[in-house]
């Protein structure tokens, strides 16, 4: 009887190190394969791979294979997944206050205007992630929002004819647009470059490297030259997958994570103009609103604001934003 005891202990202490062992870590992204994101996110895993140690499996989903962002959200909260880079558009749907950082059309006039109000937000931010069982391990962004039409616009009024990609997970912001005269069709990341292509939509707001990246500027091969707003975005990966994690893994994963946020957020502002000269040697047309037309897009933002606080944005977040940036814009005045 002793000798059973001691057999099956052994084996039930055998078959647990070889689960902790075994740990898998699936990472989900609309990013391209091979593109900066989805190497930023190799060099991660490999970090955590090595620091885990045994046999730990780390998968990339790229592409959107594991659907779009509201889906890869759903994903992690029911164990399929255990992280996901993310946009706003995703990370709204685990905490609704990150939206100021990208919501809020023609607010950040700078890279280093967006980068002082997330720094100043961001412990609170994350705090309000863990609190809701998510890990920030890296913050990043992917450039201006641009317009990309098949006929060219420069002031709001030529967009009321056009049919607008909405990402399908954000409902207020068809509203809204509907509401000031715009036409939003709903989809997923995946159906933009078929939905130009057959005349479903006709203007996609989109960052200069998704637009070449994907080839949307062929259907839509003019670009309104103007920083609508800046797409931000971060990783996050569970708190369970995190907490299951030695503290060796968790110490090297911070620092893998600290450095891919750095080098993601650095390289995708270079390739903003990199992206733009590319498509205008291949037949874009870049169209820059003058100084009559841009107040006509300022005003539209005004509009737009009262519009976009207490709905998109938490009241409270909206009303933050406005004052670190009015305390950023008076540090830089002195």
């Amino acid at each position: 009887m002793k000798t059973r005891l001691f057999a099956w202990l052994l084996g039930s202490l055998l078959a647990c190190n070889v689960l902790a062992a075994d740990k898998q870590l699936r990472i989900g992204t609309l990013a391209p394969k091979n593109s900066l994101y989805h190497r930023q996110l190799m060099e991660l895993g490999e970090a955590w791979r090595t620091a885990q140690g045994g046999n730990a499996k780390y998968l990339i989903y790229p592409d959107g294979s594991q659907g779009g962002e509201t889906d890869m959200a759903r994903r992690m909260r029911i164990g399929q997944l255990q992280g996901a880079l993310l946009s706003v558009v995703g990370l709204r749907e685990i905490e609704p206050s990150i939206a100021a950082l990208q919501a809020l059309p023609l607010l950040f006039r700078s890279w280093e205007e967006v980068d002082y109000v997330r720094e100043k937000m961001r412990p609170a931010m994350e705090k309000k992630f863990l609190d809701k069982g998510f890990v920030v391990l890296a913050w990043g962004d992917a450039g201006w929002v641009r317009f990309f039409s098949k006929e060219p616009g420069l002031r709001p009024d030529d967009y009321k004819k056009m049919k607008f990609f909405a990402w399908a997970g954000e409902s207020e912001q068809q509203e809204i647009m509907k509401s000031l005269g715009y036409t939003p069709v709903p989809l997923e990341t995946s159906d933009i470059l078929p939905a130009i292509q057959t005349g479903m939509i006709n203007a996609v707001p989109s960052t200069p490297y998704f637009a070449l990246a994907t080839q949307v500027y062929n259907s839509a091969p003019n670009m309104l030259d103007i920083n609508w707003a800046p797409i931000v975005g971060a990783l996050v990966i569970t708190r369970k997958a995190w907490d299951d994690m030695t503290p060796e893994a968790q110490a090297t994963v911070r620092e893998a994570g600290a450095k891919a946020g750095a080098q993601i957020r650095a390289r995708a502002r270079q390739e903003v103009d990199e992206a733009v000269e590319a498509m205008k040697k291949r037949g874009l047309s870049v169209n820059k609103p003058n100084a009559e037309q841009m107040k006509e897009w300022n005003e539209l933002a005004d509009k737009l604001y009262p519009r976009i606080r207490g709905k998109m944005v938490p009241a409270e977040t909206f009303d933050e934003v406005f004052r670190l940036l009015k305390e950023y814009r008076a540090g830089k005045a002195k």
